[in-house]
């Protein structure tokens, strides 16, 4: 399982918000590209990034901070938020990202995703995010009436990366993510699924390894900031 160490952007600062709440947003980092490092010095083999100002505005809106990202890392990237059309797409990826997040667009135009995931193999990613089962789009703000389950089966043979499934009512609140949810996604797809939203501790790590689901990874961020997780810890358990 791979460790995803989670960079959320909101007006140019790393943040974490509650619940997917923009108001409950507390700053932890005045340079995210300073905090991506921090990350990579501990060993993460990957990055984890969300625009989220950018998934509201349906455009990107961080892209400085990013930027400065992929300049000063070298460890490949995941970025979400804001991506909602070829264009935008094509341009993260010729400027370094390894992989795009597809999340509302994978709701309103599934067709968009399998264009993107055929033009771009292996870097095209779907993101899933639910509350109570049901997806909600456009930043976490508008509901829907399609369950994960149901939108994860879209992509089956759509050559999608990835699957990153968040519980939106665990996400930032250091509850556990939902374990038994994300297994059940994973093992009723064949694309590979990245758990994420509430991942606050080693024993939720080792609960994620142990699930009977082969899943990919786990994204972690307030626990990180916090200190609730040691990164290296967490990376050598994932390991080994």
């Amino acid at each position: 399982m791979i460790l995803y160490p989670a960079i959320d952007l909101k007006d140019g600062q790393a943040v974490r918000l509650f619940k997917g709440d923009m108001d409950k947003a507390t700053v932890f980092n005045d340079d995210p590209a300073a905090q991506a490092m921090e990350f990579v010095e501990a060993g993460c083999d990957w990055l984890h990034l969300v625009d989220l100002n950018g998934a509201f505005a349906g455009a990107p809106v961080n892209a400085a901070p990013v930027e400065a990202i992929l300049e000063r890392t070298k460890v490949p990237a995941q970025l979400g938020g804001g991506i909602r059309d070829m264009a935008t797409i094509e341009t993260w990826l010729k400027k370094g990202l390894a992989r795009v997040i597809l999340g509302t667009v994978a709701v309103e135009d599934p067709a968009l995703v399998k264009q993107a995931a055929a033009a771009f193999p292996g870097q095209v990613a779907v993101g899933i995010d639910a509350r109570n089962g049901f997806v909600a789009t456009k930043g976490w703000a508008t509901e829907t009436e399609v369950t994960a389950l149901d939108l994860a089966r879209r992509f089956e043979d759509a050559g999608v990366a990835a699957i990153i499934y968040t519980d939106i009512n665990r996400d930032g609140a250091m509850q556990g993510p939902n374990t038994e949810a994300t297994a059940d996604l994973a093992r009723a797809v064949s694309i590979p699924v990245i758990a994420s939203g509430g991942v606050s501790s080693l024993a939720d790590l080792q609960a994620l390894k142990d699930c009977g689901a082969a899943l990919n990874g786990a994204i972690s961020g307030r626990a990180l900031y916090d200190g609730a997780i040691d990164l290296r810890e967490a990376l050598a358990l994932l390991k080994a």
